[in-house]
């Protein structure tokens, strides 16, 4: 301790009398640094590489997503209000995409396309498909005129047959109050000047479309730039564009939303950086105000702040040196340097504040000030250091590089607040301090605490021990989902997703030698009661399907010809679509009589709209024309197809398809989707443990958040053990006692379960973001705790009221301020990481400045330090 005392005395005598040469050499340096730091300023977005890559379940990941890659996707969701207007705004969209190749290396749409198209009868049961073509044939006669004659006429003749049918008692009326209805509200919307389109699909299945229905999906995989802050947002802003030039909204009125991987890394770091600059702001507003509160003077806050922007900008270029690129975890060592940082500015100057009022002159002041902060200062820098180093050796790479980058800054900036600080205070000469410092009016809780020292030391280890239980229903959220704004779009449209049953966000994978043992694989995992589906190649093989085909080529040869007529009949004209309405409304009126019911009811109602339309203006036909007959034609067409269909093998099926299920070598992916509520954090970890006991090599989706759960987990218990380790050793070294180690600890021990008792009677559950608080607990606190046990070795009583409090108070108020501007984050992850790291401070505090001096009791008589020459 003598040896620290002496060097660091020596090194401000120095500073002090090469003031200005310290300030120039400084200014260079900050320079330097910052055009370094300015031109080399990277962040890597890509949150795949936050966690070490030679993990065996990363290793399985890598293997799967090389060969069928899906970290680096977009899922484009197109949503219409019928499932035809979805079709044509994804086709649409699809085609302008394609003409786009240099934004995009991959356009698929997975259960779309022309296979789907063709084929996608042959994937019904063979009842239900037996159904669906006796209905269409039935209606062979309907499909006729319509396919001859697309437009409002032909729609309303088809009606005229149908209501003749009632006439002729060969069909209720009741029966078709749904069509009725629907083309009645369709009508209705259209004559409000309200959008509209009428589903033909919806006609023919007797029943509203499922969201899934009127959703389709576009998976793309893009060109990313991981060097750009948002690698992604060049073929996002074109998809959007994209979808704005096609005018989807007006003209289809469709809705294009865009999630996956790629929009959520991009988001997740635009709503990081959201606010940033006036937070920012705000922050350094308040630290400054906290520093004035704290050091008075003006020139002493200008030294001050001067030497945390040198210290910042130097830590910038050295991190950068050292790592390369930023990620989104490291990049917070700005906010931890500024919070944390700043304490030993703090501790120097107010303790320079106190020895100028005892001794009066500035230079001496600051040589004892360098005697008395020497010690304490640089083990709480050392032992602060050592509790960001100890992510070093961790599995968790985002933290690693924060700590490598925040250890290194504090013993910067330390430098700085023993060279350039009282290099600053000697050239700008504060003036002298009329008082002495301190809190004098803590004196009677100083005096309450020695009397009560016994009763207050059980009392309080009394209620952490009765709070030890509450430990059990510690949490830990292990859903990284829960640590994104919900309101970014590509996180609502994820959880929109999630809660489709028939989606396979949520989805695992498995990875196979041959297609044969991924049918095999597929075969055990259906078997799992917590799986929903477990899909490979062979599921795109329709079953039973000479029966199937059969049956489409029978309807084929009947409704072949209605299909497709030798002769179209002209469009017509306008008066030939009035005429038409008007006789629809009147044979629609005729129809329903005097009856009621929901049949005549509809018939009613739609023989009102027919005739308003009737008797509207020509541009008023023209938007119901636009509603009733484009989605017919895409029906028409759909239809055509399906009745083309052809026997499926697994030679036949699409190279794109097969691509996806089978790579170039022959291995072949399992994709397993969990049973429940896919919002259910426990039933995904549920799900992630019982695939893994039946496949123990299954990855993606809920294993890989499960295992990652694990590695970070098990990286903050081996980053805390370092810690916890390297700080007992320094101390070990300094204070060689070991009684005044546990001194030290004990205090911070207590209150790292005081935190975590807290975050239970909060429901603040752990989680990847801010599990970050724990071992930073050890390296912060321990220096407040040195900073007592240092004092009350050399003597010192009284601590609450001393000079040592009020530094301590204002550095933690400091602290507090950089960790509050976290706190009020709009990003969730971000925010919990403020709230807990904001909690921790305020339990090591009170450890420090009520708790430790009562542990400690009466000082020793210690010999005093050397006096500085």
């Amino acid at each position: 301790m003598k040896i620290i005392t002496v060097a660091v005395v020596q090194l401000i005598k120095l500073c002090t009398r090469q003031a200005w040469a310290v300030i120039a050499l400084s200014v260079v340096l900050t320079g330097l640094s910052a055009g370094y730091a300015a031109r080399n300023f990277a962040i890597n977005t890509d949150i795949s590489r936050l966690i070490a890559s030679d993990l065996p379940w990363r290793q399985r990941e890598l293997a799967v997503d090389a060969l069928f890659p899906q970290f680096d996707t977009i899922a484009v969701v197109v949503e219409a209000p019928t499932p035809e207007l979805a079709s044509q705004a994804t086709a649409a969209l699809v085609r302008r995409m394609h003409q786009q190749s240099n934004l995009f290396r991959s356009i698929t749409l997975p259960g779309g396309g022309e296979f789907f198209a063709r084929n996608g009868l042959l994937f019904q049961d063979h009842d239900q498909l037996k159904q669906t073509l006796d209905a269409l044939v039935a209606a062979e006669p309907l499909i006729q005129v319509l396919a001859s004659d697309p437009s409002l006429r032909g729609i309303t003749q088809t009606m005229s047959f149908g209501l003749m049918g009632v006439q002729q008692g060969r069909l209720q009326l009741d029966a078709m109050a749904g069509a009725l209805n629907m083309a009645a509200q369709t009508s209705e919307r259209v004559l409000a000047g309200e959008p509209a389109s009428f589903s033909w699909r919806n006609l023919v299945a007797g029943r509203a479309a499922e969201p899934n229905e009127l959703r389709q999906i576009i998976v793309v995989r893009p060109v990313l730039d991981y060097s750009a802050l948002e690698p992604g947002k060049a073929a996002s802003d074109a998809i959007r564009q994209a979808a704005a030039d096609l005018n989807l909204a007006q003209g289809m009125q469709a809705t294009v939303r865009l999630t996956g991987p790629v929009p959520m890394a991009d988001e997740e770091f635009a709503t990081i950086k959201e606010n940033a600059v006036p937070h920012g702001i705000a922050t350094i507003l308040i630290v400054l105000f906290i520093l004035w509160r704290a050091l008075g003077s003006g020139r002493t806050i200008v030294a001050v702040f001067a030497s945390l922007i040198v210290g910042l900008a130097v830590t910038a270029a050295v991190g950068l040196l050292m790592v390369g690129t930023l990620n989104l975890i490291s990049v917070y060592f700005a906010v931890l340097f500024v919070g944390l940082g700043v304490d030993f500015g703090i501790q120097f100057a107010v303790r320079y504040r106190s020895e100028r009022h005892r001794v009066g002159d500035l230079k001496e002041s600051l040589l004892q000030t360098g005697r008395y902060i020497a010690a304490p200062l640089t083990l709480a820098a050392l032992a602060t250091a050592a509790g960001f180093l100890s992510f070093l050796p961790t599995d968790y790479r985002g933290v690693s590089e924060l700590g490598l980058i925040a250890g290194v800054g504090m013993l910067i900036a330390f430098a700085t607040s023993v060279t350039l600080l009282p290099a600053l205070l000697a050239v700008l000469k504060p003036p002298g301090e009329p008082e002495a410092l301190g809190y004098p009016a803590l004196a009677p809780i100083d005096r309450f605490l020695d009397r009560r020292r016994i009763a207050v030391l059980t009392v309080t280890l009394l209620v952490i021990i009765a709070g030890l239980p509450l430990l059990a229903w510690l949490r830990f959220d292990f859903n990284p989902i829960n640590l994104r704004s919900p309101k970014v779009e590509s996180v609502a449209t994820f959880l929109d997703l999630r809660n489709d049953p028939s989606g396979n966000v949520n989805a695992s994978e498995v990875l196979t030698a041959t297609l044969d043992d991924a049918e095999k694989a597929a075969a055990r995992l259906r078997e799992v009661p917590q799986v929903s589906r477990a899909i490979t190649l062979n599921t795109f093989v329709p079953q039973d399907q000479d029966r199937k085909l059969q049956l489409i080529q029978t309807a084929a040869g009947e409704l072949g010809p209605a299909l497709n007529p030798d002769e179209a009949t002209p469009p017509p004209t306008d008066a030939e679509n009035v005429a038409a309405l008007n006789t629809a409304a009147q044979t629609l009126t005729r129809t329903a009589g005097n009856a009621t019911g929901p049949g005549a009811d509809a018939a009613k109602r739609l023989a009102t709209a027919l005739t308003a339309l009737a008797s509207a203006q020509p541009d008023v036909r023209a938007r119901a024309q636009a509603a009733f007959v484009p989605p017919l034609k895409t029906a028409l067409d759909e239809l055509r197809g399906l009745l083309s269909a052809q026997r499926v093998t697994l030679d036949t099926l699409p190279a794109d398809l097969k691509r996806e299920w089978v790579a170039a070598d022959g291995r072949a992916r399992v994709q397993i989707t969990p049973k429940g509520n896919a919002n259910d954090t426990e039933a995904l970890r549920e799900f992630a443990e019982a695939v893994l006991k039946v496949e123990p090599t299954a990855i993606s989706g809920p294993i890989s958040i499960l295992e990652s759960s694990r590695t970070i987990v098990r990286a903050f218990f081996e980053a805390g053990a370092w810690a916890l380790v390297s700080i007992t050793l320094l101390l070990w070294l300094t204070l060689r006692r070991i009684t005044d180690v546990l001194l030290t600890l004990i205090p911070l021990l207590l209150a790292g379960v005081v935190t975590l008792e807290i975050c239970v009677l909060i429901d603040l559950p752990m989680n990847f973001a801010n599990i970050i608080a724990l071992p930073l607990l050890l390296g912060v606190g321990v220096a407040f705790k040195i900073y007592y046990i240092m004092a009350w070795r050399e003597g010192q009583t009284n601590l609450l009221q001393s000079v040592l409090t009020r530094a301590v108070m204002f550095s933690a108020a400091t602290t507090a301020t950089a960790f509050g501007s976290l706190w009020l984050s709009s990003h969730p992850g971000t925010s919990s990481m403020g709230k807990l790291l904001a909690l921790s401070l305020v339990c090591t505090l009170a450890a420090a400045a009520l708790f430790q001096p009562i542990l400690m009791g009466k000082p020793r008589q210690l010999q005093a330090p050397p006096e500085v020459k």
